[in-house]
């Protein structure tokens, strides 16, 4: 089947637009009509090279869509469902599937990394997670969550990535308790997303930390009870002042530098907890061994806001149909797909809290 797709096929170089061949879903499979999806730093992220992938490949990794066919064994969706993509599928059996981790499956990356589905002129097109910018995709079932179909799909789209990745990232992995303090570094989609987590949770201080005064305009919109412009200088002191000199019960950090990842560990007092959910460099951080054993702090990866998506994603469709939990919001600009390095300019100026493709 022919079906028009955003592929990247060198490292800095514009994705095309083009149309490209897709294979049916095989035995355990699902193929998905996408009817939106997300722009997302992840994506940018295999643009410029700083995650590795093989190319060429099909951009896309926040979609939601309908099932359009299923493969043989498939018995967790049918045809006609709405879906939200996971970039994480889980397996449900491995030993952190039963304990509750489903973000860390130990079959996630078998189940992810599968021949090309896609191909043109005899050549194999690769998939970056859910290859969401297509028209169609094919995923594993367990790749496809199923949700209520009178859900705007545009709106659903978001929580395939952004939405799990910052609510979780204070829900589950860093499980911030009432009246408490939280950080957040970077104001952009998942930033943000931790920002209204952080209000969701009943934190009595919210502070946003970012360069672009209109991304901190946004985290005000979000929950942020107070801002602050790093590229005034370094923050940390500015957090100390508004924390009782003692640094911030919880950080989240949003956006994958070591500058960053730094900032995130000296902006907690003794016994927090820095969580650092940003995609990181290849380069070592370097830090002083009393400032974690003489303050017993804590520092923890997020992986997809340790979600467990079959359980959380309609969790959070439950909060946001309450109108606790804000997606109509986060979509400043939709583009079609031909625009989508115009949705990646936008995003990177800070035009958008997020851009969406609809198709």
């Amino acid at each position: 089947m022919k079906v028009k797709a955003a592929v990247l096929y060198e490292v800095n170089q514009p994705i095309v637009v083009e149309e490209v061949d897709v294979d049916g879903p095989k035995a355990g499979e699902v193929l998905v009509k996408i009817a939106a999806t997300g722009v997302c730093h992840s994506c940018y992220s295999v643009i410029t090279g700083k995650e590795k992938w093989p190319l060429p490949a099909v951009l896309g990794d926040e979609g939601a869509g309908v099932v359009e066919a299923v493969g043989s064994g498939v018995s967790l969706v049918k045809p006609g469902d709405h879906v939200v993509l996971s970039i994480s599928p889980a397996c449900g059996h491995c030993i952190y599937c039963v304990r509750g981790y489903a973000s860390l499956c130990l079959k996630a990356a078998q189940m992810r990394e599968r021949p090309p589905r896609y191909g043109k002129n005899g050549k194999g097109i690769y998939q970056f997670t859910v290859a969401s910018f297509a028209e169609y995709t094919v995923v594993p079932q367990e790749a496809a969550v199923p949700i209520d179909q009178d859900l705007p799909l545009d709106k659903a789209a978001l929580c395939g990535c952004s939405v799990v990745s910052g609510v979780g990232s204070v829900a589950n992995t860093a499980e911030v308790k009432l009246g408490s303090s939280v950080v957040v570094i970077g104001a952009g989609g998942i930033g943000l997303n931790a920002i209204q987590g952080a209000a969701l949770a009943g934190a009595a201080q919210i502070i946003a930390v970012d360069l672009v005064e209109a991304k901190l305009e946004m985290a005000r919109q979000f929950g942020a009870t107070h801002t602050i412009n790093a590229s005034n200088g370094d923050p940390i002191s500015e957090i100390h002042a508004l924390t009782e000199g003692l640094g911030a019960d919880y950080a989240i950090e949003a956006i994958g530098t070591n500058v960053t990842y730094e900032q995130a560990i000296r902006a907690i007092r003794p016994r927090g907890k820095a969580i650092l959910i940003g995609l990181p460099q290849s380069e070592p951080i370097c830090l002083e061994p009393q400032l974690l054993m003489n303050g017993e702090r804590i520092i923890m990866g997020s992986a997809l806001g340790s979600t467990r998506m079959r359980y959380d994603v309609p969790r959070l469709i439950s909060l946001y149909r309450a109108g606790k939990l804000k997606l109509d919001e986060l979509i400043t600009q939709t583009y079609p797909l031909e625009a989508v390095n115009e949705a990646f300019e936008d995003m990177l100026n800070g035009k958008v809290a997020r851009g969406v493709i609809r198709f």
